[in-house]
């Protein structure tokens, strides 16, 4: 079914509002996929924040253009399916990742996290990108580390003193 010029643009408005929005781009060919599957892959996707959309890729280049994907052009190539992460700059990247676990027709043609085109072979350091919660729980873990170990040490001191008044105790009572 043909689409018309008003259809046409509103799904090039409506992936580049997306990707204006999004922290990252994975770039999926899905050749080969039931409608079952790809079902599957967008529950999956919703759960975990990232938008999904198989789109033609003249549209997709024309809504990537002026934002900060447009490197990836090169890449646009046969029946691709589009996931944009907006919370997470590894969301779909794990998504594909994990999914193409469990099936070998998901194939990663490419990435970008907005600092040049990756290929297929970065998707492990890309989908390994802490969340923002991992991240925060990293960083305050770092700032709580230094304060732990002060307070035990000045801690030791007094614990130190009882322990010699204890032993100094059990020599006169033995």
């Amino acid at each position: 079914m043909a689409l018309g010029l008003a259809a046409k643009k509103e799904i090039v408005a409506e992936v580049n509002d997306v990707a204006s929005r999004a922290l990252s781009v994975a770039v999926a060919e899905y050749r080969g996929m039931e409608v079952a599957e790809l079902t599957d892959l967008r529950v999956k996707a919703r759960e975990q924040g990232v938008y999904l959309r198989v789109v033609r890729n003249t549209l997709a280049k024309r809504a990537l253009a002026d934002s900060k994907f447009s490197d990836m052009d090169s890449a646009l190539t046969g029946p691709l399916i589009y996931g944009f992460s907006l919370d997470a700059p590894g969301g779909a990247a794990r998504l594909f990742k994990d999914y193409a676990k469990g099936n070998d027709k998901l194939k990663v043609t490419a990435l970008s996290i907005g600092s040049g085109l990756l290929g297929p072979e970065k998707l492990d350091a890309v989908a390994s990108l802490p969340t923002r919660d991992e991240a925060l729980a990293k960083l305050l873990a770092t700032f709580k580390a230094p304060v732990g170990k002060f307070v035990r040490t000045i801690n030791e001191v007094p614990t130190k003193f009882v322990r010699v008044l204890a032993a100094i105790k059990d020599e006169k009572q033995g």
